[in-house]
């Protein structure tokens, strides 16, 4: 058959997506650099970007693994992944804390093992989008009338499928983390092929109870403590995002140091290595301090312009493969991934209130590589896989 055919006369070293490959380890390299440098200033007594290595090391070998297994496989065992993501998800709300179970930063999120952490919400970002790309390709191939009342459903369902894992994410107070599944769900509903007389409506809906969340947190902050259930620490990232410097001495702290590093860096910033800022933690959700102070405007724009160049090859790729499970993955972790930069460096210069977000494949830690590692590796089967690459090469009439 095609694919037998196309496996014999096709090296697997010609199959891979090396573009995608080369952007990952370029953004290793940086990770690994910018981490060593925030090391400096002598936080920690654990040099994190060798730890950082090791985790790259593993999710390569994830991500080449997940490449090997088709597209197909990988849809027919989503749902069973989502099933024990959600479950992982709901322990972790029922039992008691303990040092298998610990409380991170005011977070149940993480199982502990020994001197390694995973973090389920990190994965089932993957798998989501997984499940989502799943319920829409078979909705749509099994609707041979499409209608407005067809469309609802799909969106009903959709909505339904997310409900679960948000609901379970929010109450082990991760908040950063269900603002990512919104992204990943907005992706998702832009390319269901849901018509625009639901989504139209439904986004504008969507903006104004948003601006209306954001302006009862500066105007009646009460409001939402009560009705909501918003943290206090919540609200006070929000006063300390519009007025940081007021809440210099606590809230408003890593946002001031980290405006005047990326102020500092200038231009061509101060070289690397050469951070004089102090920013607790700044090897992870603010390593884009780091990168403006020590490498200036040039150094920040060069990263956008590499994220950028990822993002488009996806969106590129999407627009060539015919499944549309494939179709709706892509779009979903392109969803997640821009989600991630602008949140992440948006929260460092001011222009987004700050949440524990990670700068994706450059901040320290884990789980958020391995699972980003994990989408990785499902978009590299969906290129290796792909029978349009080879379809123009002549095959062999063995």
């Amino acid at each position: 058959m095609l694919s037998s055919r196309r496996l014999k006369d096709n090296h697997w070293i010609k199959r891979v997506d090396w573009i995608i490959v080369g952007v990952i380890v370029l953004l290793a390299i940086i990770s690994v650099s910018t981490i060593n440098s925030a090391m400096g200033g002598g936080q920690y007594s654990t040099n994190f970007s060798i730890r950082q290595i090791l985790y790259y090391v593993l999710g390569g070998i994830i991500a080449f693994s997940i490449m090997l297994i088709s597209p197909k496989k990988l849809m027919k065992y989503t749902y069973f992944l989502y099933f024990i993501l959600c479950i992982g998800l709901f322990i972790l709300i029922i039992i008691p804390e303990t040092p298998f179970t610990p409380i991170i930063n005011g977070a149940k999120s993480w199982y502990k093992l020994g001197p390694l952490s995973i973090q389920p919400s990190e994965f089932m970002k993957i798998v989501l989008i997984m499940a989502l790309a799943k319920l829409v390709s078979r909705h749509n191939k099994f609707t041979f009338n499409k209608s407005v009342e067809s469309d609802f459903k799909l969106l009903l369902k959709i909505i339904v499928m997310s409900a679960l894992p948000m609901a379970l994410i929010l109450l082990q107070n991760d908040l950063g983390t269900t603002l990512v599944l919104c992204a990943i769900i907005v992706g998702v509903i832009v390319v269901s092929g849901i018509t625009w007389k639901i989504i139209g409506p439904l986004f504008i809906a969507g903006i104004v109870i948003g601006g209306s969340i954001i302006l009862s947190m500066i105007y009646k902050p009460s409001l939402i403590e009560n009705v909501l259930g918003v943290k206090t620490y919540q609200l006070g990232r929000i006063n300390s995002w519009l007025d940081p410097y007021t809440y210099s001495s606590g809230d408003g702290y890593h946002l001031t140091e980290s405006l005047k590093a990326i102020g500092s860096g200038q231009l061509f910033g101060k070289g690397f290595n050469h951070g004089e800022v102090y920013i607790p933690e700044n090897h992870t959700d603010f390593i884009f301090s780091v990168i403006g102070e020590e490498f200036g405007f040039i150094g920040s724009v060069i990263i956008l312009l590499v994220f950028l160049a990822l993002m488009f090859h996806f969106m590129r790729l999407a627009t060539h493969v015919e499944h549309p499970f494939n179709k709706t993955f892509l779009i979903g972790y392109t969803a997640l991934i821009l989600f991630h930069v602008l949140q992440n460096i948006g929260m460092t210069v001011q222009l987004l209130p700050i949440t524990g977000i990670p700068l994706p494949f450059i901040s320290y830690g884990g789980s958020s590589l391995w699972s980003l590692m994990c989408g990785i590796g499902i978009i590299l089967s969906i290129a290796y896989y792909q029978p349009k690459q080879y379809a123009a090469q002549p095959v062999s009439s063995d």
